[in-house]
């Protein structure tokens, strides 16, 4: 038992280096880096609103990456011939919010709404990522690979909203935007005794995170061109 017990820990911590190194590897490829956006804090940051915005944009870009490349994964994986799909259309925690649909839409919005959009969305995501780091790895032979992305993402997450409230600090001083967010109930779901059942329950959130994610980084990119190049991009 206790041999068994040091097996576990040591594989363990071998998944995790693992992880480290492959996260390291793969922002440093993308341009990202692993320190705050603002490091010295909102009261302190020395950093241009540009620069703000050019972080923030690589950051919500890799995050979409992160999440389209595992959607695909858990897809190929799990969900071939089970119909999720069909399932799957509008039935995200984040429907509750309005948001625009597309770059037409997003430009009809003042950018100070815009702004809080952005935060509501990111908000929303703060409960079901934290969940799905600890849920996924009860997934039957579930690959490494879509265990690191899921904590990735979620640490990026919780990133990318302190570098937001910062720019919504600087755009608009003394505000952090609303509180507002779509509250997630979905954690029964990824613990279903049945096998198709919480499988699907996997496929729609990461379905929703990779549409979200998509939404995001349109968002920041509008934002970005907006109120940094005065919408001449």
């Amino acid at each position: 038992m206790i041999t068994t017990m040091i097996f576990k820990k040591l594989s363990l911590n071998g998944v995790l280096l693992g992880i480290l190194l492959t996260t390291n590897l793969f922002l440093s490829r993308k341009g990202v880096t692993t320190s705050p956006i603002c490091p010295n804090g909102s009261d302190s940051c020395q950093v241009s609103l540009g620069d703000l915005f050019d972080r923030a944009v690589k950051l919500s870009h890799y995050i979409h990456s992160l999440s389209a490349e595992m959607f695909n994964e858990f897809d190929e994986r799990y969900a071939q011939g089970r119909g999720f799909i069909a399932k799957a259309i509008n039935s995200c925690h984040t429907s509750s919010l309005t948001t625009p649909e597309d770059k037409e839409q997003a430009q009809q919005i003042h950018h100070e709404d815009l702004l809080n959009v952005v935060l509501s969305v990111l908000r929303s995501w703060n409960d079901p990522l934290l969940h799905l780091v600890s849920e996924v790895q009860r997934i039957k032979e579930a690959p490494n690979t879509i265990l690191w992305k899921a904590m990735e993402i979620e640490e990026q997450n919780k990133r990318l909203l302190e570098g937001m409230e910062k720019i919504v600090g600087r755009v608009h001083p003394g505000d952090l935007g609303n509180e507002v967010y779509s509250t997630w109930s979905g954690l029964p779901s990824l613990q279903l005794a049945d096998e198709d059942s919480r499988l699907f329950a996997f496929y729609n959130l990461l379905h929703c995170l990779r549409r979200d994610s998509h939404k995001i980084d349109n968002y920041l990119k509008l934002l970005k061109c907006r109120l940094i190049h005065d919408s001449n991009c």
